[in-house]
């Protein structure tokens, strides 16, 4: 069981002095693990996947993988027993298991995304305008001669749009 009491900080540096034992060395060597454990996860991976997934934690044989959503998820528990092996076999023959958890805070690193990725989500954030042809403005005149007046009214308007470029959300006209 973990001593988690509070310590104070002069404790925490004057153990610092002993090379061995310091929390502070304990935390940065488990850090500088984990790191090291992460690129070669990554090196394992398929291209694609490589941004959305990290290293979370590694204890008692199991290896905790984040990864940014469900579908995701997926597509990395296709890819696991391979992954399970060639770590058994390269750096980890302890591991016994790997658990795969959701972390959506993946998905807000676009630093970590390839360009590709950047050009296909900026046009995702840009709403691109729509435009009516004349063909359907008649349609839409037609099926407005037919109709009660409210919609008779609504249909001639959106058919007025005819050949402009309108935002999605316009409707104050």
């Amino acid at each position: 069981m973990r001593d988690s009491r509070p310590q104070l900080l002069d404790v925490l540096f004057d153990d610092a002095s002993s090379v061995d034992k310091s929390p502070l060395r304990l935390v940065q060597q488990r850090a500088a693990a984990l790191l090291k454990l992460n690129r070669a996860v990554k090196g394992l991976l398929p291209a694609p996947m490589k941004p959305w997934c990290r290293v979370g934690n590694y204890r008692q044989g199991v290896l905790v993988l984040e990864i940014a959503n469900a579908s995701w998820m997926m597509r990395l528990r296709y890819e696991q027993p391979a992954l399970l092996s060639a770590l058994r076999a390269q750096i980890l023959p302890s591991l016994s298991s790997i658990d795969i958890r959701i972390n959506p805070s993946l998905m807000v690193k676009v630093e970590n995304v390839s360009q590709f990725d950047q050009v296909n989500a900026a046009a995702i954030r840009e709403k691109p305008f729509r435009q009516l042809s004349a063909q359907s403005a008649e349609e839409l005149m037609i099926v407005a001669s037919r109709s009660p007046e409210k919609l008779r009214k609504a249909l001639e308007r959106l058919a007025g749009l005819a050949g402009e470029s309108a935002k999605p959300t316009s409707r104050n006209k």
